[in-house]
């Protein structure tokens, strides 16, 4: 007998995560009936798998053979499932009354849609946007990404200035409303990011496809971000600056292939500097310097990936300005001053 497709799939990707599941799997079941719930485990050592199926038995289980990261956990999991819509959610995310629906019917009313997110708001400051994806994600010509309510590190009080529902250019991977068909037509994510703005090329691979990407601030979450990898990790900084060079690399235009990316390694020469008078500031400098070897590593490989993609100029979200200047050069702080 053929199993009905899931409507709505809320998957949380775990890893030694027990703690993060006490404090917000009892939330997110209490305002996701209309859901089916997973939790996606990669790999765990404590025993948070243990206290799900003890606690919460209509939760289903996916436990992947090994720790692949966000990027293969997801990838791995979502095989696994037959639903209509993904929603991939951190395991620190404290959702809302309500949240489901209107990224739902927002989507359900737009097939050209691929993927929305909430608006994110700071779990302990909670009238400041959250720093994984705030009201809606951008990118500017150099490839810096920057969100509605905040800017590098700053971060805006929200105040309703972002409350409308607009196309963006990505949607944060910390609550990740995806079209199953869409993801599963570009092969989902890229394995090889492990984690860190891999759904920033997502989207980016659904854009040069031709879809939409959403933010629906009617949906609230609230997130308490670094719950795996604190801001002050030199792994994360590897990732980050290994990723947006793999990110780049794939998705431009060949007009500005070969502009972005030698100035983007130069700025990175120059990030690398700020970072040595913080505290493990010379593995900041090694993790940049990581990052770059590992860029020039995989070229041959990448040039693969972007032979599959059709690369598109003019796509809403990323502006023709740098945030870089406009923050730093001339102090703007918030995304209604650009």
């Amino acid at each position: 007998m053929e199993t009905q497709k899931i409507k709505i799939a809320v998957v949380v990707l775990n890893w030694n995560g027990k703690a993060w599941l006490e404090k917000f799997l009892p939330t997110l079941l209490k305002h996701s009936l209309e859901a089916t719930v997973f939790v996606a485990d990669n790999a765990s050592k404590d025993d948070s798998l243990d206290f799900v199926k003890n606690n919460f038995p209509n939760v289903k289980i996916i436990i992947n053979a090994t720790n692949g990261g966000y990027a293969k956990g997801y990838n791995d999991a979502l095989k696994q499932i037959d639903a209509e819509y993904f929603v991939l959610i951190n395991s620190d995310i404290e959702v809302t009354d309500g949240w489901l629906f209107p990224i739902i019917d927002l989507m359900d009313n737009d097939k050209k849609i691929a993927a929305c997110q909430p608006k994110l708001l700071d779990y302990k400051e909670r009238n400041t946007f959250e720093y994984a994806g705030a009201s809606g994600g951008f990118i500017d010509n150099l490839g810096y990404p920057f969100c509605r309510g905040r800017i590098f590190n700053d971060l805006e009080q929200d105040k309703g200035q972002y409350n409308d529902a607009i196309e963006v250019f990505w949607a944060s991977g910390a609550c990740l409303f995806v079209r199953a068909s869409h993801y599963n037509e570009i092969n989902g994510l890229d394995e090889d990011f492990f984690a860190h703005q891999e759904e920033i090329d997502l989207c980016w691979r659904l854009k040069n496809k031709g879809y939409k990407i959403m933010v629906q601030p009617k949906s609230v979450v609230f997130h308490v971000g670094g719950g795996t990898l604190n801001a002050g990790s030199p792994f994360k900084t590897h990732l980050n600056f290994r990723n947006n060079l793999f990110m780049l690399f794939k998705n431009l235009p060949t007009s500005a292939l070969f502009t972005t990316i030698p100035t983007r390694l130069v700025l990175d020469g120059v990030a690398a500097l700020t970072f040595l008078n913080k505290e493990k500031g010379l593995q900041h400098v090694l993790a940049i310097a990581k990052a770059h070897f590992s860029f020039y590593f995989e070229i041959p490989k990448l040039i693969t990936k972007r032979q599959k993609i059709k690369q598109k100029n003019n796509l809403l979200g990323k502006v023709d300005y740098s945030i870089l200047l406009n923050n730093k050069i001339k102090g703007i702080n918030r995304f209604s001053e650009l």
